[in-house]
């Protein structure tokens, strides 16, 4: 079991990583757009998941398994704001799936399974924010919510 939730924390090491380093490269691109609440947004969520990679590479340790620095994938960068918000919901979306396994799988570890629960929480948050963000763009208009990230 230990050896699933290692490969599991290691996986979100992996992946969280790479979406920190995306955030903030968007954090940037809106920055310079003129986006300010946006990028500081975005440069906040940037920030927090590095603190979540540090919290699973501290359990994998504790865990005694071995931390791996690995291969990341390309993912794209975004310079329309609203398309990078339907992208990055996608991933919300994609990951609390796959995240709802490995908590179920940490039920045992109750170190493991109240960090996974925490982050869980905060993806879910993460993910109804951009679907309420693409709500009031259909509802006041891009010009308009744009209007608001200045």
């Amino acid at each position: 079991m230990n050896e699933k939730i290692i490969g599991g924390l290691q996986a979100i090491v992996t992946e969280l990583s790479q979406q920190a380093d995306g955030h903030l490269i968007q954090s940037r691109i809106f920055a310079a757009q003129g986006l300010n609440k946006l990028a500081e947004k975005y440069s906040e969520h940037a920030t927090e998941e590095r603190g979540y990679v540090v919290k699973c590479i501290d359990r994998i340790l504790d865990l005694g398994g071995e931390v791996k620095l690995e291969d990341k994938k390309s993912a794209p960068v975004y310079k329309d704001a609203v398309e990078f918000l339907r992208h990055d919901l996608w991933v919300s979306r994609e990951g609390l799936q796959w995240l709802a396994e490995i908590v179920k799988l940490a039920q045992c570890d109750l170190t493991t399974f109240g960090l996974l629960s925490e982050y869980y929480k905060d993806e879910e948050g993460d993910m109804y924010w951009a679907e309420q963000q693409l709500g009031l763009i259909e509802l006041i208009g891009k010009q308009n919510w744009l209007a608001q990230q200045i």
